[in-house]
């Protein structure tokens, strides 16, 4: 979010064939709850298209990054890392602590895919459980930058939008940012 060190999400693996939706979720929720630029790795080539197009219709900032060497991602961050994992310690026992630490320091929210190597539990600052139950690595990821943010992020204002959605009680609806900007 404006003003605050930066926050990355590191999609960790992609399984073909099975997690093309998921990888593309992963961006889209880091990019919709406050972070500013997702890393996906090679193998999913192809996912950062739609966050790409996503951000270039409904606003930014937020970047994609693809790289071929997650773990290098890892091992080369200037910041904190946080891993999110259903064995970590219980987001609420550490939300105060990583929220204090990103004051100063940029983060990295590690979100796997498939089997996890043991070094990133090793070199997170913290592994995070948003509970120790088998769930969503998305849902997971939601509820991590909600706490965060402290839900700030809900209210972020999106900029060079074309298009704009208009909250409203049923349907949906849909303007082009300008005109949308016109008539508030």
């Amino acid at each position: 979010m404006q003003d605050e060190p930066e926050v990355a999400v590191l999609r960790l693996g992609h399984r073909p064939g099975r997690d093309e939706r998921t990888t593309t979720h992963v961006g889209l929720t880091a990019r919709a709850l406050g972070a500013d630029r997702v890393v996906l790795e090679d193998v999913a080539s192809g996912r950062e298209e739609t966050v790409v197009d996503i951000t270039d219709r409904f606003g930014g900032p937020f970047d994609v990054e693809v790289t071929d060497s997650p773990l290098g991602t890892v091992r080369g961050w200037d910041g904190r890392v946080v891993h999110l994992t259903m064995y970590g310690l219980p987001v609420q026992d550490v939300e105060g602590e990583i929220r204090e630490a990103h004051h100063d320091e940029p983060l990295l929210v590690v979100v796997g895919a498939e089997k996890v190597p043991f070094e990133v539990y090793e070199r997170a600052d913290w592994n995070v459980g948003v509970t120790s139950q088998p769930h969503s690595e998305i849902a997971a990821l939601a509820v991590f930058l909600d706490r965060l943010f402290d839900g700030r992020e809900l209210d972020r204002e999106w900029a060079d939008a074309d298009q704009v959605v208009v909250p409203q009680e049923s349907g949906k609806r849909v303007e082009d940012a300008r005109e949308h900007r016109r008539e508030s």
